[in-house]
């Protein structure tokens, strides 16, 4: 499995089902790079200075940076949505099948269901 990192805009809720899975995951705060106005590019800098995958709920400005094509050991952005449990469960199973992240950048995304009112979680994988 990746090592991961979150950044601090990231709920905790999911770093904490992530290490229950048995995901080593370093958050901005244990870093000691959290409140101190660090640019997404110095954070994804420092990610991949650790080999770890940034774990992010900051889609526009992480998108830009995968395209601009700067190496990075993976970004992962999920849903500002309170279905932590649900996106845990959906990066897990994905994270089992793919251990190698590197200059991937993947989304999580909630898609509805066909003739259901019903919506599940699924993977988008951005291309450079």
């Amino acid at each position: 499995m990746a090592d991961l990192y979150s950044n601090e805009n990231f709920p905790f809720d999911i770093v904490t089902i992530l290490r229950q899975k048995g995901h080593n995951v370093l958050t901005s705060y244990e870093a000691g790079q959290a409140n101190q106005g660090i640019p997404d590019e110095q954070v994804l800098i420092f990610a991949t200075q650790q080999n770890r995958v940034v774990i992010t709920l900051n889609r526009d400005d992480f998108i830009s940076l995968h395209r601009s094509n700067i190496n990075h050991a993976g970004i992962i952005i999920c849903k500002d949505d309170r279905d932590y449990v649900g996106q845990a469960n959906t990066l897990d199973a994905y994270l089992k099948e793919n251990t190698n992240l590197s200059n991937r950048l993947i989304r999580i995304k909630k898609q509805n269901q066909p003739k259901s009112s019903q919506q599940i979680f699924v993977l988008q994988e951005y291309q450079r």
